[in-house]
């Protein structure tokens, strides 16, 4: 059983036991997310896709770490004109466990 999840812009294949980094969610650590965007779910061959989502469907997931990316380098130079900037990034994401999916 899995099911495709829509969050935080992007999509995710998801099964149950699964560990998962999303885009920051609200929710301390050891708390209950219901992730309810579920666009396609299969069960035992039985494919459901939704238009754009599938109906009754959740996916129940505990929150495990919230932290924040490594750091990635933003470099922008212009030849012969003496411009370079460079900025870094640290991105903030949610790790949660996937503990079951309910149809």
């Amino acid at each position: 059983m899995y099911a495709v999840i829509r969050s935080g812009g992007k999509q995710y294949r998801v099964a149950p036991g699964q560990t998962i980094r999303l885009e920051k969610l609200a929710g301390e650590v050891g708390a209950k997310v219901e992730l309810g965007d579920v666009l396609l779910v299969e069960n035992e061959g039985n494919v459901q896709i939704g238009s754009p989502l599938v109906a009754n469907v959740k996916v129940e997931a505990t929150v495990v770490e919230t932290d924040r990316k490594k750091k990635i380098l933003v470099f922008k130079k212009k030849r012969k004109k003496q411009y370079r900037r460079t900025a870094g990034h640290r991105q903030d994401f949610t790790a949660v466990h996937i503990d079951r999916i309910t149809v």
